[in-house]
Formats: structure tokens, C-alpha cells, sequence
């Protein structure tokens, strides 16, 4: 049997932001079963096109997540990320975009 998820690790990756704002590269990896390098590309990837803000506070990154963004599939692009995140955080909705 071959193993597959419906969330790509883009997705895993900011839901798991949206859930623990100040988490670490590391933390990210070892809770969702790839490589820190992987997730430091996928951090890269969301921050470059808007869907999260980060910031220093120390030596731990704080994540902003944009919610007003469309996801990035073409057919489902009048879907918000704020949607995405309402199945995992219920309060998801009601977070501010970054400034």
C-alpha cells in the first residue's frame, strides 16, 4: 500500500504555525516527520509569497499568518486560507493579517 496525505507539507507545515506561533525549525520537523531543511525551504516558500510574516523575538522565529490570501490551487482560489485553517483552529478566523 502506498502511503499518501491529503495536506501537502506546505499545508501541514501552516497549520502547524497557525496552531504554535512561536515554533522552531527543529520542533516543526520532528512533529511533522520531515526534515528541518525541508521545513526552512517551506517557511521561505510561505514568507516569499505572503501567507506568513516572520519575525525574531530571541532565537525563536514568531509567525504571523496571513489569512486573507487565496489558496494556490487554481480551481479552488476563491478559497481563503483563513477557510483552510477554520477546519484545524476554529478561532482561525478571526486572526488579523499581518501589517
Amino acid at each position: 500500500m502506498t502511503l499518501w496525505t491529503f495536506i501537502t507539507n506546505h499545508g501541514a507545515v501552516l497549520v502547524y504555525i497557525a496552531k504554535h506561533k512561536r515554533a522552531k525549525a527543529i520542533e516543526i520537523a520532528t512533529q511533522l516527520g520531515i526534515t528541518e531543511r525541508t521545513v526552512r525551504r517551506i517557511t521561505a516558500d510561505l514568507e516569499a509569497e505572503g501567507y506568513i510574516c516572520k519575525t525574531k523575538d530571541g532565537r525563536v522565529n514568531l509567525y504571523e499568518i496571513n489569512p486573507n490570501l487565496p489558496l494556490r490551487r487554481p480551481e479552488i482560489q476563491d478559497t481563503k486560507v483563513q477557510e483552510l485553517l477554520s477546519i484545524f483552529l476554529p478561532q482561525a478566523g478571526n486572526e488579523r493579517r499581518p501589517t
